[in-house]
């Protein structure tokens, strides 16, 4: 059975204040049985502390991230110059994946530019491979964008086969796509899940400001961005059946994160996703 996990993003500023081993018990208190390392140092102290957390708390590291190399959208180590530490880290606490959370944006622009870093990709996870670690690539919307008739999440698998994913459901509805679908025919290679519901906001007033004023564009651009990141079962993805295709697909560990809490707290977000999941069976 898959567990039910947390992306540490969403505690970053609690992992800074107050310790990683407090924000671990809070997550096990909640009902969480794993973390996914992102966007927090992971010096000394941090993985010592995961590694008390998974031995007395039983809160397992789902998957650390990573970047290909060093640049401004990775949010972790980076394999071009962090390789040995890295897997040092993975293999000290028990962690099978490694995680890729965004391709460059120059990667993005031109087919050839994302073959390019699918090649990349593909030479780092038989590198992995040896270690007991897969490397798995985490989608956004612009993943679902195409050249030539082919996503660039399609390129990535087509030119990368040693490479998993991470399929994140809400980003996946954004791109236009069907998260049930898309969990189903990346089956197989898809053992980390993100959990994360898609709501539409209600249109502010202070669009209506914009609107009287006379500048329409500005009201047009707050209009076509009602879309918001959501607590599991906030918003409209159907979770009852996005969680038993993702556990179908393979998926060992299903992680809530939310990009934008719209100035509600981080805990009680959680409790409200897990509380959810619950009530699903889970």
């Amino acid at each position: 059975m898959a567990t039910i996990g947390v992306q540490l993003m969403m505690v970053k500023e609690a992992v800074a204040s107050d310790g990683m081993f407090p924000v671990l018990g809070r997550i096990a208190e909640l009902g969480y049985g794993s973390v996914e390392v992102s966007q927090v140092a992971t010096d000394e102290a941090n993985i010592a502390a995961l590694e008390r957390g998974r031995t007395e708390l039983g809160v397992q590291v789902a998957a650390m991230s990573v970047g290909l190399q060093s640049g401004p959208t990775n949010t972790g180590d980076a394999l071009d110059v962090d390789f040995d530490r890295v897997v040092g880290n993975c293999h000290r606490l028990g962690c099978r994946h490694l995680r890729i959370g965004m391709m460059p944006f120059a990667a993005m622009v031109s087919k050839a530019a994302v073959v390019d870093f699918a090649r990349r990709a593909e030479e780092a996870a038989q590198r992995l491979a040896p270690e007991g670690i897969t490397l798995s690539y985490h989608n956004h919307h612009v993943d679902f964008a195409k050249h030539d008739g082919e996503t660039l999440f399609d390129i990535v698998r087509r030119v990368s086969p040693s490479l998993h994913f991470e399929i994140d459901v809400h980003w996946v509805q954004r791109g236009g796509r069907d998260p049930v679908s898309v969990l189903r025919e990346y089956a197989g290679r898809t053992e980390l899940v993100h959990l994360k519901d898609y709501r539409i906001g209600l249109l502010p007033e202070s669009a209506l400001g914009l609107l009287a004023s006379g500048d329409f564009p500005g009201f047009m651009q707050a209009f076509a961005g009602l879309v918001q990141f959501a607590e599991v079962g906030a918003g409209t993805l159907d979770f009852a059946s996005i969680v038993p295709a993702a556990i179908a697909a393979g998926a060992e560990h299903l992680l809530v994160e939310q990009d934008d809490l719209y100035g509600r707290d981080a805990w009680d977000c959680l409790a409200e996703s897990r509380s959810r999941l619950r009530s699903l069976g889970h």
